[in-house]
Order: structure tokens, then sequence, then C-alpha cells
């Protein structure tokens, strides 16, 4: 599937950027291969625009932000939070500015990011409940570029059977290849998927997991959000929780911005936010080093017979299925390249 060429996929939100970022003024971004501008509105919320000047078409984003306007770092273009030109400096003070604009999009902040629908949102961003609990701890993990695309991602995430072999400088078993299964229960928004796992639990994840035993259990309790979005949670016997939030934003066809962030219900004294970080930073440099091998096209449509499959690919299997429903309910097929 090529992400950029199904239409349905602009109404979804999508994790773009940590929110501190625009407080250094404008910022470009590439969402589904739409280029976009963000930046700071006069309340101090995000807004997004086409990151292009309707004068001479010089990108906005090369600009700066004034009062809550964006300018045109070309003539001086000033645009509101609407996409609305809002001051043009080089006509007269008695001169109506003309009606004209730059295409706005769908923008709001929560947990410390930006997000943005390119279209009409088909449902609200999905809610997390330890956001707003004052035992947790919210902790900004990385934000970056992989060479891939959401679906071989989102896949990744639930795939118990890769865990013995890309995990096994860090909680993977190499003599466990055996997965454990998913009880996987379907959702309107995507589903949910619980499974109890043994994991390695070397001297580095000892504060992590709360044990210095050399191996552990890890009670996880997922949810995927489609399109591209994850729940990862994780508790262990020592009662503590690591959950892990990550939207797979796609930039184009083949690259995407991996957002990553955790809650945790400890703290700093008992476990530094930088040790969480790099750990968990370790892991999943494992994961990129071998998804960004993989063909970004991943396919939906199962009738096509592109992959083999087993058993534990279940939850990728419905991620197909149901992404597939979701372009079939909308007039879409899947897009793809051609052989």
């Amino acid at each position: 599937m090529l992400t950029t060429q199904q239409k349905v996929l602009r109404r979804f939100w999508y994790a773009v950027i940590p929110v501190e970022d625009l407080k250094e003024g404008p910022k470009a971004f590439t969402l589904l291969g739409e280029d976009i501008v963000l930046f700071l509105g006069p309340d101090g919320k995000p807004a997004a625009l086409k990151d292009r000047c309707c004068h001479r078409t010089a990108k906005l984003s090369k600009g700066w932000c004034k009062e809550g306007h964006i300018v045109c770092g070309y003539h001086g273009w000033e645009y509101d939070q609407t996409g609305k030109l809002a001051h043009v400096p080089q006509f007269p003070v008695q001169q109506e500015v003309p009606n004209l604009s730059t295409p706005a999009f769908h923008c709001q902040e929560k947990y410390g990011y930006v997000w943005v629908a390119l279209d009409e949102p088909l449902a609200p961003i999905f809610d997390v409940a330890e956001d707003t609990d004052a035992s947790f701890r919210r902790i900004p993990q990385f934000y970056e570029v992989w060479n891939t695309s959401a679906l071989r991602l989102m896949e990744n995430s639930f795939d118990n059977a890769h865990f013995a072999f890309v995990h096994k400088g860090t909680f993977g078993q190499l003599d466990q290849p055996l997965p454990e299964k998913y009880e996987i229960k379907e959702t309107d928004y995507g589903f949910e998927a619980e499974t109890l796992i043994t994991v390695a639990n070397p001297p580095i994840q000892y504060k992590i997991s709360g044990t210095d035993a050399p191996t552990t259990k890890r009670h996880m309790r997922n949810k995927w959000y489609m399109p591209f979005c994850r729940r990862l949670d994780i508790e262990y016997p020592s009662g503590l929780r690591h959950i892990i939030l990550n939207s797979a934003t796609p930039i184009d066809d083949g690259h995407i911005m991996v957002v990553q962030w955790l809650y945790r219900n400890d703290t700093e004294a008992d476990c530094p936010a930088q040790l969480l970080i790099d750990w968990d930073f370790k892991i999943t440099r494992e994961d990129k080093d071998i998804i960004e091998s993989t063909d970004f096209d991943t396919p939906i449509d199962m009738g096509r017979r592109a992959e083999a499959h087993m058993v534990s690919d279940k939850p990728g299997m419905i991620m197909r299925k149901r992404l597939m429903d979701l372009l079939q309910k909308h007039g879409e097929s899947e897009v793809f390249r051609a052989a």
C-alpha cells in the first residue's frame, strides 16, 4: 500500500512534532506527501497551513512568526492561523488586503505533540488516561525519521515472533523462539491484544523492571489505533508499568516520523528518565535496523498473496484486513507499485 495514494488516510490524526519546537519559530513538515508549515497562533495554540505563499509560492516555513501570524520570508506577506492573508506590507495603509488564503489543516496539541489531520477527521485522537493520572509521569523518548512505512512498524509492534531474534541483544532469548499467543479483541478503533511473555532481564534493566532476577515476565495489554498508532502497556510482576505510545506518522510512501513517549508509575529517584530513554532507544535500534531492510510497500490485500504468513502474524493480518475494509468503505482500492 502506498500511503500517499490512499485519500482516506488523510482523515486521521498524526503526531508530527513536539510542540516545544514551535517556540523557536515555524517548522516545516511533510505529512502523507503534503508539505505543511507549523507555527503557534496568537493564543499559543499550534496551527498548520500548506507550506506555500499564495503570492509567488515560496515556502512559508522559510519565514518567521509575528504576533501569532506567519510571515513569508520572500515578500513579508502575513497569514493568520486559519491561512487567511492578513497583511501585505507593500500595500498603502488605506488599501484593503485581498481576500486570499493558503489552505489550513486540522491541528491541535495533545500529549506534548502537535497533531495534524489533513482532511476532516473520522475520529478524535485516542485518550491516554495516564496522562492526567498523578501517579504516572510522562517522558518524551524520541522523534526521528525511519526509512520504512507506517504499517511495517505497526505490525512489528505486535509481532511476538521476532523478540528472540531481533532483540537477542536486549530482552530476547534466542533459545526460546516459540512465540506466546495474543488474545485479541477487535474494537471500533482497531484492536486490543493481551499476552504474557518471559524476557531476559539484564542488569541494565533491573531498575526498569523492578527485579534483579535473570528473567522476568511482561504482562502486555496493548492497543492498535487505526491506522498507525499503538499503545504498548507492559506490567512487570513488581507492579511497575511501562507504557509506550507511538505514532508512526507517514512522511511519504517510504519514510515515517516515529514519535515515542512513555508513562511510568514510579519516580525519577526510583528510575532516572535518561535510563528509560536509553534502554528503549537501544531496543528500537534493533527494530529500526531490521524494519528498514523490508519493502516499504506493505500489501494489505491478502488475496494478492504477495507475502507468506504464519500463525503469529495474526495481529498484522487483522491490521491488513481492517485497512482494506477501510479503503473499500470509502470507495478506494489498494494502490501499490507495479510489479
